[in-house]
């Protein structure tokens, strides 16, 4: 017989299943997200707090948070959440920009783009 203090039960939806599947096994998600999508993976199992971490290899007391935060939040409860200290100065859409021009084009006479050829190209 278990004791303790009841855990929430995991139920997802076949959306929420594909989503955290592929957070966990693509190579371009952030390991930490990835971690937390196999998380919260293995808590719709019957697997024990202390079975899921020594599985993921953190520890019980990480596990509990994760699946709390995911039954109150669901998916966006496994995103990181803004981080205190100064405002950032620079917006997502002006990241985005750059991020899309340094994938998708290369600069005038050169074959890639470099730290030093970046400020004169994008102005």
């Amino acid at each position: 017989m278990r004791t303790g203090r009841p855990t929430p039960p995991v139920v997802l939806t076949v959306e929420e299943r594909e989503t955290l599947e592929q957070w966990a096994r693509r190579p371009k998600t952030a390991q930490a997200l990835a971690q937390r999508a196999r998380i919260v993976l293995a808590c719709t199992t019957e697997k024990t707090h202390g079975d899921i971490a020594l599985g993921a290899g953190v520890t019980r007391q990480t596990v509990g948070p994760w699946r709390t935060r995911f039954v109150r939040k669901r998916l966006q409860g496994l995103l990181d959440e803004p981080r205190p200290g100064a405002p950032r100065k620079i917006r997502d859409a002006e990241v985005e920009r750059v991020v899309r021009l340094t994938l998708e084009s290369t600069p005038r006479d050169a074959t890639h783009w470099s730290t030093g050829r970046w400020p004169s190209a994008v102005a």
